[in-house]
């Protein structure tokens, strides 16, 4: 039942209508059908119509149906802000700057695997650092850090660390120009210096999957997917550095927010106007932070594959390891969208969310101009994960965005309360996938109960338009931090 006020839509999207909440601008949009409606939680949806009363917001304050509560902005939160009137705000991005996903398929089948998968996700497991606080092979300099900070993922290229032809595949080429390493603080540097190349803890995995259904055959031909063909997921972001550069903005932005006398219904949506120096600074900061997640996941790819390589004694091009696609889920942007029938630059806050271009868009490398943008979907370590694609109707609903994974239902205290007394490693050996983790509680956290089934999710957002179905893929090896 909803929420007095609140109308459904149609079948995928409810509206929280402009008079939900004092001081509103503009209209929310939740886009849920009635089976994930029982677990839209009231403070989402408060917190949607918070977002709606910062200034300069256009057209309207969305979330994706893997919505659930974040700092300031849900996660899974959309909302894009007129440059001259609108506002930059760090709780639009969150704390892990860049949080986003890579896709790498090969030529290996399942049955090519599942003999040595324990060997497999055991080799993976000790070379790629994960865990709280992990610290990763690389020792960077201070000198280093900066470059990493200007170039991204072609700063790991440039180190040997992967082929430049990875870059094609990447969203923004792995690097946003703009970043400004002087605005970066001491101790995000100190943060920042010992955990490049590291997946972390939490929800960050490297996983190994297989193709199990295509929906859309012309589709996963374009992108290079099989039924039974072997991938791998990456998901990790920016770590320490980014949380950093998050909490030293936020700093900054609370000031701002009495030096500009700006209105908030939450002070966690600190924000500065877009023309102003400190939300130029943020954003500057927040490039570096971004560049730094596009090049972590680029030395992790580049370890994967040498790890695959020597574990089947094979070469690059029977491996056949390479890169479908990498997006970011959690970035501001500023990109051009039509508003009231004109072309308009916005900045684009998308926090929990994955941007969904369609066929033609200019922004997209040549390997998906027909097919449209690579949306890569990861579920909880015991689903499934999809492949989609953006589409028009992206552009027009929701400033090219879509959903960016399955949402927990459950606070990681509550999920490590649930599975007090079981053995989660065992029961998912039990389905035929091959878990390892730094600690316990990790997987207790991450256990499948304790995410809405991304299935649901992503019927959403493919009824909805807002991305298409091409492939899902089913976990077999899972390392998590």
């Amino acid at each position: 039942m909803l929420p007095e006020k609140l109308k459904r839509i149609d079948d995928t999207k409810i509206e929280v209508p402009a008079d939900y909440k004092p001081g509103m601008r503009v209209k929310g949009i939740i886009y849920v059908d009635e089976i994930l409606e029982k677990d839209l939680e009231s403070h989402s949806i408060d917190q949607v119509a918070n977002v709606a009363t910062l200034p300069g917001i256009v057209n309207a304050s969305m979330a994706m149906p893997d919505v659930h509560t974040g700092y300031g902005f849900a996660i899974g939160g959309v909302a894009a802000f007129d440059l001259d009137e609108g506002i930059v705000s760090p709780g639009g991005v969150g704390y892990d700057i860049n949080c986003g996903v890579r896709l790498l398929m090969t030529n290996l089948k399942k049955i090519d695997i599942v003999p040595k998968l324990k060997d497999l996700v055991s080799v993976l497991y000790n070379e790629i650092p994960s865990g709280v606080g992990s610290k990763g092979k690389i020792r960077l300099t201070p000198d280093s850090e900066r470059r990493l900070m200007l170039n991204g993922a072609r700063w790991a290229v440039e180190e040997g660390y992967g082929e430049m032809s990875d870059l094609e595949r990447i969203e923004s080429g792995g690097c946003i120009d703009g970043a400004d390493p002087d605005l970066i603080s001491k101790k995000a540097y100190e943060r920042g210096r010992a955990q490049q190349g590291t997946l972390g803890s939490g929800n960050h995995f490297l996983e190994i999957q297989y193709v199990d259904e295509i929906y859309d055959e012309k589709s996963a031909n374009a992108i290079g997917l099989f039924e039974g063909q072997v991938t791998v997921m990456i998901h990790t972001g920016s770590r320490g550095f980014g949380h950093q550069v998050c909490t030293d903005f936020l700093e900054v932005m609370e000031r701002a927010v009495s030096k500009y006398k700006i209105e908030l219904p939450d002070r966690e949506l600190a924000c500065a106007p877009y023309k102003s120096p400190e939300a130029q600074d943020y954003l500057a900061a927040m490039r570096a932070a971004a560049n730094y997640a596009w090049a972590n996941r680029q030395c992790i790819m580049h370890w994967t594959r040498e790890a695959f390589m020597e574990f089947f004694g094979t070469s690059p091009r029977e491996l056949g390891m390479s890169l479908v696609y990498d997006v970011a889920h959690n970035i501001a942007k500023v990109e051009e969208h039509i508003v009231n029938g004109r072309k308009k630059k916005l900045v684009v806050h998308r926090k929990g969310a994955t941007r969904a271009f369609p066929p033609g868009h200019p922004d997209l490398p040549d390997a998906y101009k027909q097919t449209g943008q690579p949306v890569l979907i990861p579920g909880d370590m015991g689903r499934a994960s999809f492949v989609l694609i953006g589409t028009e109707k992206a552009m027009n609903e929701t400033f090219g965005s879509t959903c960016h994974g399955a949402g927990r239902v459950m606070s990681r205290h509550q999920a490590i309360r649930k599975a007090r007394g079981r053995a989660i490693w065992r029961e998912m050996e039990d389905r035929g996938i091959i878990v390892r983790s730094a600690g316990r509680e990790t997987l207790a956290e991450e256990m499948s109960e304790a995410y809405k089934d991304v299935s649901d999710v992503v019927d959403v957002v493919h009824r909805a338009g807002i991305s298409k179905r091409v492939a899902r893929l089913r976990p077999m090896g899972v390392i998590k931090g």
